[in-house]
């Protein structure tokens, strides 16, 4: 048969079987032939058969000889049905049923078998319309009703006779020929016949059809009728001569009746070739929309045009390229069959997986860190691509590296392809601009690869070039090969250490062709004539110069590979019969893949085939160019020539080629003289350049191996293969990408197998969704989704992604041969076979005694460690949660099944009958796993799945297969299997016999935990009986809140529990007798328990009652276990005695016998706890009625309520509560080894994938339970998240979500998508805790010998005498005396009454050793109404007294002109709102200048303007209480300052010789999300909004630009005529311009800011857009806003530094404040300058900051503004309620002062330094301690020794003791001296006596 009729067939079948099946799964499409009505039946060899003239119209004569060799004919060619229309006049001549003619049945009877037994299908086709005429003569035609039941009588005996040998009918296929009446009734009749058919067939997969002309459709489709066919039956007509066209009678006919299926009964093609008929794409078009229903079509005049083309054996092919006609010739004779059959095999060992990206598809970040444009840049921002798309986010895999990795951890690929940004790491294109944190950026990726086992292969360039190298002429200009040269050159060096496979270019031909030929792509150059092949020539030879570059430098010790991946169609003849076709064929292969191979791998110059062409066309064309082909010299030849180590092949699909004159025409069909096509019936895909040839693959690997690999000897690399999907209908369930992938990679795999070619890898086109050039995001071709709407931008696989990774992990097709898994054994660790009974209160008291007096720092402090070796991380689940089938494959119901299947037990009515869907979607969870890469999984066995009725003989083992591919798909990727017998889901069955309140239950479930043990113990290691049995007992037979809710709260969960204690025992028992030795596995019991904290530790009652609270919900069950088998006595005392007070006989607590207590004690290998929260508990006198659990307590409890909230209201995030729970579990057990087995905190619906609420809670628990490891030394020995994903949350249904992956339950196919918490979890268990960053390691080392220390204050906070000696009033004086404006109505009256108090102030700046001293002048006090008609000269005093004694303790002076305490005169005329402000400022700045400058060199013009405009003139927080005024203030306040500058510059510089500038504040802001774009971009914002408002400016000229266009933007979308924020003229701008001789800057802490749309609002947060959070780990201070955050200090010192050009900075102030009580050992604040310091002695030196000063804020404490006196900043504390006020060192002052001494930090590795040495303190201050150096966070220093608290307590204790023996021996050795020098004395006054006497 000929090649086109074969071609035809089948992909007819592809793409009518694909809408078909789309409809109906039932029935197959319908490829239609037949009848056969006097025509000659050819065999397969052409020959006629004798006989062969024959009609079975009738069935009047036999069947011919040669008719089932003729349906064996048809049904290789694709055909599947065989029209068979009956004759009603031969089969009953006398029109009864009851008199057949039996040889005309027989007849027919045969036929329908021969056609069966060749695989055709009958449609059988009852009649026409034509009345038989003995029928007519006695009824009428179709007017007649009797003529009708006639009918009906006549389908009747055919459906009795032919129905159990044909399942398709038509029962009138000419109803066009009738009208009126006439087709009503024969209509009616259709009905009558329709409906019996189904009476006689109910259960037959049969199909009723009526048939007609289109005119007939409309009529048909708009009665009632239409519901009695199951398909329609139409005949329709293709005419080319009149120009009627098939498309439109297509789109007619589909358009009119709904989705009812069509059959294309009859297709009459009149006056047509089969080349004309395959070139209407209208026709594809039409059939193939995606709303169609085509059930199928007749292929009978199709079959004729096919075989009117001449046979293949007639072709010559001599004038084809022997390669192509070998390749060709060799598959052309393949058939259908075999050619699309499915290889079951596997690639050889070793073959490579991979998945690919492109840089500019993914990456987003446009201008992100210095990037360049690019040309795809270019064009999407002039709105050339989709819908105005562009590429400046796509994916936003920039910041989402970790995000991306994760997918290809799942996809378990062994290579990721990606390219390289050239302008991303060239901005320009050029080496001279490199960017840094580009190269960073791939360093990042290329590292996350390799960490995970995933081999990076890089692309140098796909088609993303440097939009400067562009504009000088891009491709077509050869110095770019020079350029390219470097470029690589630097890519080798920089990431080669770690690439091994290299790509210079990928698809290139495109850049020719789209990019400089047609004009598609950028740069959009349409020049077909030169720039396209000059284009290919310059890239073929920067590619040869890339690889020698490789070759001669890197080779050697890199010891990679580079190639190149080029790209190519496959090309068929059109007409195989034609040898100028097959020629065609191959020029379009020469065009395509030659121009760019055949240099490259076979002599270095162009294929002769394509040279000839354009020869030809040249000369064939003198008066019109068509092509000008660049030459190769012979150097450049011979340096192309062999320049790959492999080939690489981008391949997507085929075209049909035929021969065509292009005439002079420019562009490469034309100029070759061919034309491509695509066969009508190829599966289409969204796009319309690939069709799926799955097939064309293996034949384009099969030339390539001949053509291009004979002379250079390399592997072939498959570098990009997939299809587009359309970005609508069912995104996720991509089942056409899965049958192109599926025979495509099986086509690779035929090449290797049965070709014996040399493939090496396989990628698969693309890890995900992404910018598709100019389709933008229209079309996708990700294995995974991406939510483009969505700035999270999630990723979620497809199900095509979980196909390949099946195909990955089976390495191909083989059947996969079943290997042995067995689990790694679990060390038994043995424990003390006996414990001791819990005291009442229990000796683990010592755990509130150690941690509750905690401060809230020392609570917080975060800890910086790693877990041993071999810690346990995991995620978990539990069946009820996700499994769904909840009654599939013999699954019993739960009593959850019961439960939620009554209506209003969950909210939305709720249930897990589908859940997470986890057992149809194993794969889909193994996915999760693998790329978690967890070392355990903690998953729950469904006991109704195993045993439906509870009871071990109603075994399914379906439900067995499901946890056995459970648990060997875990061991498989090296999961620990980690199994729960018990999560609350007992069969129904079993609760009807009372379910745990019966004794029987022990049994029973022992036997199921035999046959778990049994059947799962070879590779299940780690089991835990019961998960939290207290809310077994509790809440489903107590509070009956769950299942089986039973409530009975006094004696049930105690009879209950009691049952599960010995339940879980006797399990554990049989374990150990029977499987222990031989499984080696461990067991025990998952408990449940929060920490209970006492509502004050300092009342013993209250800790005896938090104790009693853990044993009654933790020892309760873990007391019998793990001590002496018994419960706790003190909740056998609390239950037995409300027992007798209720009058009760006996106690409600059961009691254990002592054998059952030997039994029960020790079962347990290892204690598992679940902990999700903390309580505070308070002692109570509970109610006695009624009888319940609750009130035996005698506690009640109440949340922590410092804590942050959850989505489920009970469960606030109280980290530090786990670690005293493990310490208490410690205590109390006998220091067991601990599996956390359950942790996780719930996220609102709301919440999807951006939950940094579940990071934080992470970060702070897993931290809380390392400190317990590392610190107080509690074995915890394994770490579980709760849990794996979203899932049916019990009470609350899918309200709430605790997955590490989001579960949409909206979707039937539940997809999962990574969530943030995801990504930090598995960087957490990659680190094994949290390793120390470099960041927060210290660095020791000095400031420069001329760095300034200083310490700071402010005139209004601590002069007080505020109407002493003339002063003015301020805005701070009204301000302060105004009610309710400042904290606990506090003012500066008297202050520290620093005005009085000089000396005192110096004095302790001596103490400090600064070298300067910031304070600040008030204005009013020198200028009392603000202008200079009145100097105050007693103010003026006070601050030359103030600099008199600063000299005399030289201390050079730091001296701000304005800090907030404006004079309240000039507020009254508009303050900073009113433009006079500035010359009054400049006076103002003249007096100070002219009376203080000759002894002050450094001034600052303003303090904090930020928030003198932002405070006092916007939100009106901060005096003088204005509101909505800020910009207007904030541009007086510049201008203000640059008149200062100006002043000093000009009139006092000369002279004075100081520094001047403005000192201006900001916090660092991180985005609250660092994977997402419009975080970083919120951070941006942050700080432009904050810092860049003044620094740029006066550092760079004018506000920043992208502060002016928002405010501009939203100005004027608000109806405004101009910008909100005031505009500089250009004078001002060059006068503002660099008035700055340094960068004051002031700083306290960070922010993490995220994106806020305030709508409309008009102001200061509208314009900025921006939120802020803290991190929960940031340590709090006295001031809401502050947080201990020193990373972010070095952050903006260098932000500063880049972007303000790298000026001399002055820290201003920085410090931290607290509130409360008073503490002189303020060791928060010394933590916060060893902190913040070292992190600017980093920027320094590490950094190359130009750092010249350091200012502590502030000397001592002070007024703070609107905090009054209730924050307190200072070194030295003051002494309010002392009327002297008296200046007292704080722990800080000393640290502060010794960090001075030292100008830094010494090493200690070096020995003590010499600053560190005391010196005594020659002032009237009380004595300071010496300074010392850094200590670790939870060490003291205690006379020079480093100890915990608790050893320096002891030792104190000690030294006490000693001290007070000392002192008594002291006194009895003076006593002893005494009575000597008495008895001495006596005896020498005797002596003299008796001298004189």
């Amino acid at each position: 048969m000929p090649l086109p009729g074969k071609l035809l067939c089948v992909c007819l079948i592809a793409v009518y079987g694909c809408m078909c099946q789309k409809h109906d799964v039932h029935h197959q499409a319908m490829l239609l032939a037949g009848p056969m009505i006097n025509e000659h039946v050819k065999a397969l060899d052409d020959k006629l058969l004798e006989e062969a003239v024959w009609d079975i119209s009738d069935c009047s004569h036999p069947l011919p000889p040669g008719s089932k060799q003729y349906f064996e004919y048809l049904q290789s060619r694709g055909v599947t049905h065989f029209k068979v229309p009956l004759s009603w006049a031969q089969l009953l001549p006398t029109g009864l049923s009851s008199q057949p003619q039996q040889a005309v049945v027989t007849c027919y009877q045969t036929l329908l078998k021969q056609l069966l037994d060749v695989g055709l299908q009958p449609l059988v086709v009852l009649h026409g319309s034509t009345v038989p005429e003995v029928l007519r003569s006695k009824y009428g035609g179709w007017e007649s009703q009797e003529l009708m039941e006639m009918f009906q009588q006549y389908a009747e005996f055919v459906f009795v006779e032919f129905g159990e040998l044909a399942d398709s009918w038509v029962t009138l296929s000419s109803l066009d020929e009738l009208r009126d009446a006439e087709l009503q009734n024969a209509l009616d009749a259709h009905a009558s016949v329709y409906r019996r058919y189904y009476q006689l067939f109910p259960r037959h997969d049969g199909q009723v059809s009526v048939g007609g002309k289109t005119s007939t459709v409309s009529t048909i489709c708009d009665t009632q009728l239409l519901k009695c066919s199951d398909f329609l039956s139409i005949k329709i007509q293709y005419d080319c001569t009149t120009g009627q066209k098939l498309a439109e009678e297509l789109q007619t006919v589909l358009g009119k009746c709904g989705d009812k299926p069509i059959l294309f009964y009859e297709l009459d093609i009149v006056g047509c070739s089969l080349s004309q008929l395959l070139s209407d794409t209208k026709i594809l078009k039409a059939l193939s929309s995606g709303d169609r229903n085509v059930h199928g079509i007749d292929m009978e005049h199709l079959l004729h045009l096919a075989d009117s083309i001449p046979k293949r054996n007639t072709l010559q092919t001599s004038s084809c390229s022997m390669t192509y006609c070998k390749t060709w010739s060799n598959f052309a004779i393949m058939t259908l069959t075999e050619r699309d059959a499915l290889l079951n095999e596997s690639f050889p060992a070793g073959f490579q997986w991979a998945t690919s990206s492109e840089s500019f598809k993914v990456e987003g970040g446009w201008l992100e860190d210095g990037k360049g444009e690019t040309i795809w840049d270019r064009f999407g921002h002039e709105n050339n691509v989709f819908d105005n798309q562009t590429a400046d986010l796509a994916c936003d895999s920039y910041h989402k590296v970790d995000y991306d990795v994760y997918l290809l951890r799942g996809l378990n690929v062994s290579a990721y392809q990606f390219s390289i940004s050239w302008a991303r790491i060239f901005p320009s294109g050029h080496r001279g601009s490199q960017s840094e944190k580009g190269a960073l950026y791939y360093d990042k990726l290329i590292n996350t690869l390799i960490e995970s086992g995933i081999q990076p292969v890089v692309t140098l360039h796909h088609w993303d070039l440097p939009q400067q190298l562009q504009d000088d002429g891009g491709w077509t200009n050869t110095s770019i090969v020079e350029a390219f040269m470097d470029y690589a050159d630097f890519c080798f060096s920089r990431f080669g250490d770690r690439v091994k496979t290299w790509n210079t270019f990928s698809s290139p031909w495109v850049v020719s062709h789209a990019g400089y030929g047609t004009g598609e792509h950028p740069p959009g150059v349409k020049d077909y004539v030169i720039a396209s092949y000059q284009v290919t020539h310059n890239m073929l030879k920067s590619h040869a110069e890339a690889w020698h570059v490789y070759n001669n430098k890197y080779r050697k010790t890199q010891g990679g590979k580079v190639g190149i991946a080029l790209n190519s169609d496959w090309a068929e003849p059109m007409d195989p019969s034609r040898p100028e076709d097959i020629a065609a064929a191959d020029r379009y292969l020469q065009f395509m893949l030659g121009w760019f191979a055949h240099p490259i791998f076979v002599d270095g110059d162009y294929p002769a085939t394509l040279k000839t062409q354009i020869e030809q066309k040249r000369n064939k064309c003198p008066l019109s160019e068509p092509a000008r082909l660049p030459v190769f010299t012979a150097e450049e030849s011979q340096r192309i020539r062999g320049t790959a180590d492999f080939f690489g092949i981008n391949h997507y699909t085929s075209r049909l080629v035929n021969n065509s004159d292009g005439g002079c025409t420019p562009g490469p069909q034309w100029v070759g003289d061919f034309w491509p096509h695509v066969d009508l019936s190829w599966p289409s895909t969204a796009s319309d350049w690939i069709y799926s040839t799955p097939w064309g693959l293996r034949r384009l690997l099969n030339y390539i191996s001949t053509e291009y690999l004979k002379v250079t000897k390399v592997p072939i690399h498959i570098t990009g293969n997939g299809m587009p999907t359309e970005y609508s209908g069912d995104t996720l369930n991509d089942v056409s990408r899965i049958e192109y992938m599926k025979s495509y990679i099986n086509e690779a795999l035929k090449a290797i197998i049965l070709d014996g070619l040399d493939v090496q890898r396989f990628t698969m086109q693309s890890l995900m969704d992404g910018f598709e050039g100019n389709q933008g995001y229209n079309q996708r071709f990700g294995l995974h989704h991406v939510n483009f709407e969505d700035a999270d931008r999630p990723r979620t696989p497809k199900q095509s992604a979980y196909f390949y990774s099946q195909v990955i992990k089976q390495n191909g097709f083989g059947s996969h041969k079943g290997d042995v898994y067995k689990g790694v054994e679990m060390q038994r660790t043995r424990r003390p076979t006996v414990l001791l009974p819990s005291e009442v209160p229990s000796k683990s008291k010592v755990v509130w005694e150690k941690f509750s007096h905690q401060s809230k720092f020392h609570r917080k402090l975060y800890h910086y460690g790693t877990f041993t070796e071999g810690f346990i991380w995991g995620v978990s689940s539990s069946a009820y949660q996700i499994e769904g089938g909840w009654n599939t494959d013999g699954k019993g119901p739960s009593i959850w099944d019961t439960f939620t299947h009554k209506p209003g037990s969950i909210p939305d009515n709720a249930n897990g009958d589908v859940a997470c869907d986890s057992y149809h979607r194993l794969e889909e969870d193994l996915y999760m796993l693998r790329a978690l890469r967890v070392k355990s999984y903690r998953f729950s066995l469904s006991w109704s799945r195993i045993f439906p009725d509870g009871w071990r003989s109603s075994l399914n083992q379906k439900g067995v297969h499901y946890y056995n591919t459970l648990i060997d798909g875990l061991l498989a990727h090296n999961i620990t299997p980690m199994v729960t017998l018990y999560h609350w889901d007992l069969p129904q069955a079993l609760q009807n016999l009372g379910g745990w309140d019966n004794i029987d239950m022990i049994d029973i479930f022992n036997d199921f935990c035999d046959f778990c043990f049994a059947t799962f113990g070879d590779r299940v290691k780690f089991w835990m009986t019961f998960n939290q049995p207290h809310t077994i007992a509790w809440s489903g037979y107590g509070l009956g809140e769950i299942p089986p809710n039973v409530k009975n709260p006094g004696t049930a969960p105690y009879a209950v529990a009691h049952n599960l204690i010995k339940a879980h025992a006797k399990a554990y028992h049989t374990y150990d007798d029977k499987y222990r030795k031989s499984q080696g596995g461990l067991v025990s019991i998952a408990l449940s328990a929060d920490w209970i904290e006492p509502k004050d530790v300092n009342v013993p009652r209250e800790v005896v009652a938090a104790d009693r609270a853990l044993q009654f919900h933790l020892g309760w069950f873990a007391h019998p276990i793990f001590k002496n088998g018994d419960y706790p006595d003190a909740v056998k005392w609390q239950v037995g005695n409300k027992s007798e007070l209720q009058g009760l006989s006996e106690t409600r607590l059961p009691s254990f016998t002592d054998e059952e207590k030997s039994f029960i004690k020790g079962t347990a290998d290892m204690f598992c706890v679940n902990h999700y929260t903390t309580k505070v508990a308070h002692h109570i006198t509970a109610r006695l009625t009624p009888q319940s659990y609750k009130y035996d307590l005698d506690v009640s409890e109440a949340e922590e309520g410092d804590s942050p909230t959850t989505a489920i209201s009970s469960q606030r995030a109280v980290a530090w509560g786990l670690r005293r729970l493990l310490n208490w579990i410690k205590e109390e057990y006998g220091d067991p080894e601990i599996y956390i087995t359950e942790n996780g905190v719930a996220t609102d619906i709301k919440t999807t994938v951006d939950d940094t609420d579940r990071v934080f809670y992470l970060k702070t628990y897993i931290d809380e339970a390392l400190k317990a490891h590392n610190l107080d030394g509690v074995k915890v020995k394994g770490y579980i998240a709760t849990s794996l994903m979203d899932s049916f949350e019990w009470l609350n249904g899918y309200e709430v979500g605790f997955g590490l992956h989001h579960v949409d339950f909206t979707n039937p196919h539940r997809p999962r998508t990574p969530k943030r918490s995801a990504h930090y979890y598995y960087q957490v268990m990659k680190d094994n805790g949290f390793p120390l960053p470099d960041g927060e390691k210290v660095l020791y080392g000095h400031f420069p010998k001329t760095f300034n220390w200083s310490t700071a204050s402010a005139s209004y906070q601590v002069e007080g005498s505020w109407r002493a000696h003339g002063k003015g009033l301020s805005i701070w004086d009204k301000f302060a005396h105004t009610p309710l404006r400042v904290d606990s109505s506090d003012n500066g009256d008297i202050a520290c009454d620093s005005y009085s108090k000089t000396d005192e102030d110096v004095d302790v700046l001596r103490v400090l050793k600064v070298t300067h001293y910031r304070f600040s002048v008030s204005w009013p006090r020198v200028l009392p109404d603000g202008t200079n008609n009145h100097i105050n000269d007693a103010g003026l005093n006070y601050y030359l007294r103030l600099l008199d004694a600063l000299e005399a303790a030289n201390i050079q002076p730091q001296v701000t002109l304005y800090h907030w305490d404006l004079p309240l005169a000039l507020q009254k005329v508009g303050g900073w709102e009113n433009e006079t402000i500035v010359q009054r400022f400049r006076d103002y700045a003249d007096i100070l200048f002219s009376r203080l400058g000759s002894r002050v060199k450094f001034w600052i013009t303003l303090n904090e303007p930020y928030i003198v405009a932002n405070l006092g003139y916007g939100y009106g927080t901060f005096a003088p209480g204005v509101v909505g005024k800020q910009y207007t203030a904030a541009h007086n306040l510049i201008k203000a300052h640059a008149e200062a500058w100006h002043l000093y510059n000009d009139k006092y510089r000369a002279t004075q010789g100081g520094l001047i500038s403005i000192t201006i504040n900001s916090d660092w802001a991180e985005p609250k999300n660092p994977y997402k774009q419009e975080d970083v971009d919120a951070a941006k914002r942050y700080l432009q909004f904050f810092i860049g408002w003044f620094a740029h400016p006066i550092f760079n000229g004018d506000y920043p630009d992208l502060m002016k266009t928002i405010i501009r933007k939203r100005s004027l979308a608000a109806g405004l005529p101009e910008s909100r924020l005031p505009a500089f003229t250009p004078e001002e701008i060059k006068r503002i311009k660099g008035t700055h001789d340094y960068f004051g800057f002031n700083h306290y802490t960070s922010v993490l800011s995220f994106p806020v749309d305030l709508g409309k609002q008009q102001d200061y947060e509208g314009d900025r857009g921006t939120g802020t959070t803290h991190d929960r780990t940031w340590i709090e201070s006295g001031s809401f806003w502050l947080k201990i955050t020193p990373f972010g200090f070095r952050k903006i010192l260098k932000f500063i530094k880049d972007e303000y050009g790298n000026p001399p900075i002055y820290v201003t102030e920085n410090g931290i404040s607290e509130r409360g009580a008073v503490n002189l050992n303020d060791i928060h604040r010394t933590h916060y300058y060893e902190n913040y310091i070292n992190q600017a002695l980093k920027a320094y030196v590490l950094d190359g900051v130009d750092l010249r000063g350091y200012t502590a804020w502030s000397l001592m404490d002070n007024f703070e503004w609107a905090a009054g006196y209730s924050e307190r900043f200072g070194l030295f504390y003051v002494n309010r309620s002392d009327p002297t006020l008296p200046r007292i060192p704080k722990k800080s002052a000393s640290r502060y002062a010794s960090i001075i001494t030292c100008n830094g930090f010494p090493d200690p590795a070096l020995g003590p330094h010499e600053c560190l040495n005391p010196e005594p303190a020659g002032t009237t201050v009380s004595t300071l301690h010496t300074p010392v150096p850094i200590l670790p966070l939870n060490t003291v220093d205690f006379l020079g020794l480093e100890l915990s608290p608790n050893d320096a307590e002891v030792a104190l204790y000690v030294i006490f003791v000693f001290l007070l023996v000392s002192v008594l021996g002291i006194i009895f050795v003076v006593y002893r001296l005494m009575n000597t020098r008495r008895k001495l004395k006596r005896t020498a006054v005797a002596s003299v006596k008796m001298e004189r006497m």
